[in-house]
């Protein structure tokens, strides 16, 4: 019924509109990434490692994955990229002193922190490890003691000396260019450039990450090769020389010899040939060869022996 003047339909009611497609709670998917393991799915707990995507993980999870790749259903698509403990890096993180000790751990208060400027790893704001060293710190905090840190000199001259370099605050730089820093936590070096690895990156920082992983991986072979040419032998040389066991040979025989031996031989023979025949039949049964289908000898002849 309807359309009588009592009622009057609306577009809603006349057409049904797609339904929106439900989001996932960004604070439920920060929380996933940032306080358990991206492998196995449980709390982070030490030792963490981590990877050259930034993931972080429990290290008896990433054990048991490379023991046994089926151990998690979905382990090739989170870590199929890891194909030894090589790849992944175990982080020094700082507990959060906020937390009382062997306490459970809060679902609103982070169990890390930056040793800097104690933020909370909780995913509010972006933190990075060093792969050199495997020290954790908040993005932020980093960048402020990198900024305000004036890093060595290579000529190692003083502030005051002659010939000292124009840009003071400019980080260090080798032979190939690269930009070193001091970790300001456990003072190991580091490249600025690719050291620096950020923890759980967006969806497009990761795409990068990925393929700049992909090409240090393309050219370790190169970096094999190169290692080759500069020792021309190969490292054949460095080898130890096995030792070829040399066989004596056999001494050669005279000639003269041999043939004097060959006619004794012969003479002995003969020797044989002619004792044998004067031998008779009974005699000749004793030494009869073992083939011979005749048990008896004249000593055995006409008698009863258990064992003939």
């Amino acid at each position: 019924m309807g359309n009588d003047g009592g009622s009057i339909p609306d577009r809603r009611d006349l057409v049904r509109s797609k339904p929106k497609a439900e989001q996932a709670d960004k604070a439920n998917q920060s929380r996933a990434r940032w306080f358990f393991c991206a492998l196995s799915k449980r709390p982070l707990q030490d030792p963490i490692v981590s990877c050259a995507l930034g993931k972080l993980y429990n290290k008896d999870s990433i054990l048991e994955y490379l023991l046994d790749r089926t151990a998690y259903g979905d382990g090739e698509e989170i870590c199929g990229h890891i194909r030894s403990l090589k790849d992944v890096k175990t982080l020094k993180l700082t507990p959060n002193a906020a937390l009382a000790p062997g306490s459970d751990p809060s679902p609103t208060r982070a169990p890390f922190v930056c040793p800097l400027n104690f933020k909370e790893m909780n995913g509010a704001q972006p933190f990075v490890y060093l792969a050199s060293c495997g020290c954790v710190f908040s993005h932020a905090g980093l960048k402020a003691v990198s900024g305000n840190t004036t890093p060595p000199r290579i000529d190692g001259t003083r502030d005051g000396e002659k010939g000292k370099e124009k840009n003071e605050k400019e980080a260090a730089q080798d032979d190939t260019g690269k930009q070193f820093d001091v970790c300001p936590q456990c003072a190991t070096k580091y490249d600025r450039a690719e050291d620096v690895v950020l923890l759980n990156p967006a969806p497009e920082e990761e795409v990068k990450m990925r393929e700049a992983m992909e090409r240090r991986r393309a050219a370790e072979p190169a970096k094999m090769k190169k290692k080759r040419k500069a020792h021309p032998n190969g490292g054949d040389s460095e080898r130890p020389v096995k030792k070829s066991s040399k066989v004596s040979p056999t001494p050669s025989m005279n000639p003269s010899i041999a043939a004097a031996s060959r006619v004794v031989a012969e003479s002995l023979a003969q020797e044989e040939a002619k004792r044998k025949a004067g031998m008779s039949e009974a005699v000749k049964s004793l030494y009869a060869s073992k083939n011979s289908t005749k048990k008896e000898t004249f000593m055995t002849m006409g008698t009863f022996t258990r064992y003939a």
